[in-house]
């Protein structure tokens, strides 16, 4: 089972001066962005924020699932997901995304939920595609 999902950019100008919309098909997402909202702090919304929620979701879930395969039935998991952007060369690069997880979850152990959690995070396919260092730090409340 195979599925799309598409998401558009438009950028009308060009360079620091040139103003852009990011929308997905979902409605979602529906930001402008720009050279002030990736390195500035403007209100929006930059490339590599939306790589943060969708790296955070998809192993969120990867993991949630792995626990339920597991046999466990309830518990929350919070992740965080730092992109980092660095300059490389006349460019940049996306050089890591770290993933700071706290998790609670009755009934596992705590190597139990790190082994699941690094599996997790291998095999969630926005881990997969990312060609960057991802780091994973576990904080495991009982």
């Amino acid at each position: 089972m195979a599925t799309v999902n598409t998401a558009t950019a438009r950028y009308e100008g060009l360079g620091k001066e040139g103003k852009g919309h990011i929308k997905t098909k979902s409605g979602a997402v529906d930001h402008p962005y720009g050279f002030n909202t990736r390195f500035e702090d403007a209100p929006g919304t930059n490339p590599e924020e939306l790589i943060a929620g969708a790296h955070a979701g998809c192993f969120t879930m990867a993991l949630s699932f792995a626990l339920a395969r597991a046999g466990h039935e309830d518990g929350t998991l919070e992740t965080t997901a730092k992109v980092t952007l660095d300059k490389d060369g006349d460019g940049f690069s996306v050089t890591q995304s770290a993933l700071t997880l706290t998790g609670t979850v009755a009934g596992i152990d705590e190597a139990k939920f790190r082994e699941l959690a690094q599996e997790a995070e291998k095999n969630c396919p926005i881990s997969k595609l990312l060609n960057c260092e991802i780091t994973l730090d576990v904080t495991f409340e009982g």
